[in-house]
């Protein structure tokens, strides 16, 4: 759990984004591969940025990639993928049925904004109040 926790405070948000986007994409589609035109999509970025990212992430073994191939995560992405969208979900549960906000826009900006910052002992503090 403690590499865990460094892995995270290491990376930025934007890697966490990337991470996120392909591990949700991957879940769609067989065999766990995504794309660079999925990822722009969903990231609502453009295909070069996409590119750029692509090579750090490459870089700190958090993708399988080569250019104009697939990509699919490794298991250093995926963990921080599912922990990412993790403390989205917890965050979104918070603000819907904790807090009562009926907004949905603004629940999930709240919750991507801050899934970035969650620790794990907040993450679980609010998992113990919401369950």
């Amino acid at each position: 759990m403690e590499v865990h926790k460094n892995i995270m405070r290491k990376i930025t948000e934007s890697y966490e984004d990337y991470l996120k986007a392909i591990y949700l994409i991957s879940k769609r589609n067989r065999g766990g591969w995504c794309s660079n035109s999925e990822i722009s999509e969903i990231l609502n970025v453009k295909p070069p940025s996409v590119s750029n990212m692509l090579y750090k992430l490459k870089e700190n073994d958090y993708i399988d990639w080569a250019p104009r191939k697939s990509i699919r995560l490794t298991r250093k992405g995926k963990m921080i993928a599912e922990e990412t969208l993790q403390s989205y979900e917890i965050l979104k549960e918070f603000f819907s049925n904790i807090l009562n906000i009926d907004d949905d826009s603004l629940v999930e900006k709240l919750s991507c904004e801050i899934e970035h910052h969650l620790t794990p002992d907040v993450s679980e503090a609010i998992q113990n109040l919401i369950h």
